[in-house]
C-alpha cells in the first residue's frame, strides 16, 4: 500500500511541478495578453504553484523511503520520480501545448529509461 501512496503522491507532485516550470510559457506567453508580465510576478506565481509540489513530494519520499519503513531505496525513489516526471510532462505537453511530436528517437529514449528502471529495481 505504501508503494501505491508513494506513486500517487509523486504523480500529484509532478503535476504541480510541471505546471510551475512550464505553465508560464503557455499562460504568460505570446498571444495571451500577459507576455509583458513582470518576470518577478511570473516567478512568484510559479513559486506559489511549486509550494504544492513540495506538499506532495515530501510525504511521498517519507512514505516511500526504506529508511522510514517504506518499500523504496533512495535511488529507486529518484528513478521513479524521474520516470513519473517524464510521463507527466508528455501528457501536460500534449494537453496544454498541443504541439508535442514524438519521434523514433523519443521512443528509443523511453525504452532505455524503462530499461534503467528495470535494472534499478532488480533485486
Amino acid at each position: 500500500m505504501k508503494s501505491f501512496y508513494t506513486i500517487l503522491l509523486l504523480l500529484l507532485s509532478n503535476s504541480f511541478m510541471t505546471l510551475a516550470w512550464y505553465g508560464h510559457l503557455k499562460f504568460f506567453g505570446r498571444g495571451t495578453g500577459h507576455a509583458t508580465t513582470s518576470m518577478w510576478l511570473i516567478i512568484l506565481v510559479s513559486w506559489g504553484i511549486a509550494f504544492f509540489e513540495y506538499c506532495f513530494q515530501v510525504p511521498a519520499n517519507r512514505i516511500g523511503s526504506d529508511q522510514l519503513g517504506g518499500p523504496f531505496s533512495l535511488l529507486q525513489l529518484k528513478v521513479l520520480q524521474e520516470i513519473i516526471t517524464l510521463v507527466v510532462f508528455v501528457i501536460f505537453s500534449k494537453i496544454v501545448f498541443k504541439n508535442l511530436t514524438l519521434t523514433v528517437n523519443h521512443l528509443i529514449g523511453c525504452v532505455l529509461l524503462v530499461g534503467a528502471v528495470y535494472f534499478i529495481f532488480k533485486k
